[in-house]
């Protein structure tokens, strides 16, 4: 398990994250963004934006998961 602590985020800081790393909003599901990679179609990642609420670390994880990152490399985006 990495050192690195996780901030609490909400979906909008996310994507933000995300966008700077080089992902785009394939398309847009009720309040969840699905995000792509250019070139690499299976780095696909969802992101729920539900208003301003915080989401859950596990979430985070999962999102830092999906997207190819280390925690450290994700905290390095915000």
């Amino acid at each position: 398990m990495s050192g690195a602590r996780l901030p609490v985020l909400t979906g909008r800081q996310i994507l933000q994250a995300l966008s700077r790393a080089g992902f785009v909003v394939d398309r847009i599901v009720g309040s969840h963004h699905v995000l792509v990679y250019p070139g690499d179609a299976r780095r696909a990642v969802t992101v729920p934006v539900h208003g301003g609420r915080d989401l859950k670390r596990g979430t985070i994880r999962s999102i830092i998961r999906q997207a190819g990152f280390t925690v450290e490399e994700f905290v390095g985006l915000l």
